[in-house]
């Protein structure tokens, strides 16, 4: 499958980013692009860049390194060469009082050599804006993510059964993993936004280590290599019969991820109450997985489903102890923790074709972390699965 975006994608998204500026901003004049996810998004390349978009007049994508790669692998219509910013600032003869720029991950120090050579006296943010035009997927998008997770369900459902042995380490399970993804089609990378968040393949953990602190926002734990790469798995924790195996990982394809979890039982089935546990789990993704219908409202699916939750089993919901996370799903595409999340606090109506990491996972002391994960996208019915259909809980 050809993952290179064509022009008419790039014509169509530059349009809605604009037409979301107009509605949202109505004095935008300019917007300038510096984050190597919404250049891609809107020009087809990933290079040391900037692109000004101007409200009235031609988009330019100014190139530093590499101007031939982008040349030759972007439809953009208009990328031009720079050596610095004093280059591409003798083309604008007029500047508006105001930027807007994605003031979430433009440092501070890129700004001020930036604005040595434009100097707009103000700056406003146009991150939600680009991140709400990126949450509707396009068909050539979708088309992407479904051949991610065909190669999740694949990887998870079917190979992983067969690569767990006894006595083998996290860090094996998860470096062999890896590779396999790799082998199958996956793109070899789990990007994140969320600053400081780094993420090579995902959350790997045998037992309770499914269950250790970390900083990242989501219901899972993992100990990870060292407390300076806190990523892949343990060198030490071997994997032992009646061990709960926790597996959440991203998969991707050109670019464009799915989101996935899938939980086996190494030896032994679990005790009844456990897999009790783990079916309601199951059984609140499929409850929010049918509320994924345009016009619906984030915040409001997302107490719709609370309500409906016991309070024994919301002990320990959505992650463990005092380390809980207050959502049951997030937007997924060009990164694995984009928007809309389905929480309190997002109240624009879902849009068709908008797709979801949709996540239930449940702490359990001595046992580890139960639940699943799969990727949906929202249709006029309900959501769809596009990363299997297993529920988890596989014994091997």
């Amino acid at each position: 499958m050809d993952s290179h975006v064509p022009r008419s994608e790039l014509t169509a998204r530059m349009g809605r980013f604009k037409r979301r500026m107009e509605e949202q901003k109505p004095d935008w004049e300019m917007a300038v692009i510096f984050g190597n996810i919404n250049l891609y998004y809107l020009t087809g390349t990933m290079q040391d860049s900037m692109l000004c978009i101007p409200r009235d007049d031609e988009a330019v994508l100014w190139v530093r390194k590499s101007y031939e790669r982008a040349k030759a692998e972007s439809d953009f219509p208009v990328i031009k060469k720079m050596g610095s910013f004093r280059d591409a600032a003798k083309m604008y003869t007029t500047l508006p009082d105001t930027v807007y720029l994605e003031t979430e991950i433009v440092p501070l120090g890129l700004y001020k050599r930036f604005s040595r050579h434009f100097p707009f006296t103000r700056v406003e943010s146009m991150d939600l804006d680009i991140a709400m035009v990126r949450a509707v997927k396009s068909q050539f998008e979708l088309s992407l993510m479904e051949r991610s997770g065909k190669i999740h369900a694949r990887v998870l459902e079917e190979y992983v059964p067969d690569m767990l042995k006894e006595g083998m380490r996290e860090s094996e399970l998860a470096s062999s993993l890896y590779t396999l993804l790799v082998d199958e089609g996956h793109h070899g990378i789990s990007r994140f936004g969320s600053f400081n968040t780094e993420m090579l393949l995902g959350q790997i953990g045998f037992g309770e280590n499914s269950l250790y602190p970390t900083s990242f926002d989501g219901p899972g734990g993992s100990v990870g290599l060292c407390p300076a790469v806190p990523l892949l798995g343990d060198r030490k924790r071997r994997l032992k019969k009646g061990d709960l195996v926790f597996v959440d990982v991203g998969c991707g394809f050109g670019g464009y991820h799915t989101d996935k979890t899938m939980t086996y039982m190494f030896g032994a089935p679990l005790p009844d109450e456990v897999i009790a546990q783990h079916t309601r789990c199951v059984e609140v993704q499929n409850h929010v997985a049918s509320l994924l219908i345009p016009g619906n409202i984030p915040s409001q699916i997302y107490r719709e489903v609370m309500a409906t939750l016991e309070p024994e089993f919301l002990e320990n919901f959505m992650g463990y102890r005092e380390r809980r996370v207050k959502f049951l799903g997030h937007g997924v595409g060009l990164l694995i923790d984009e928007i809309p999340v389905i929480a309190e606090g997002f109240d624009e109506p879902l849009e068709e074709n908008m797709v979801f990491a949709l996540e239930p996972k449940k702490g359990i002391t001595g046992v580890g972390m139960v639940g699943i994960e799969n990727t949906f996208v929202v249709t006029k019915d309900k959501g769809r699965c596009i990363t299997g259909t297993n529920p988890g809980l596989i014994l091997v």
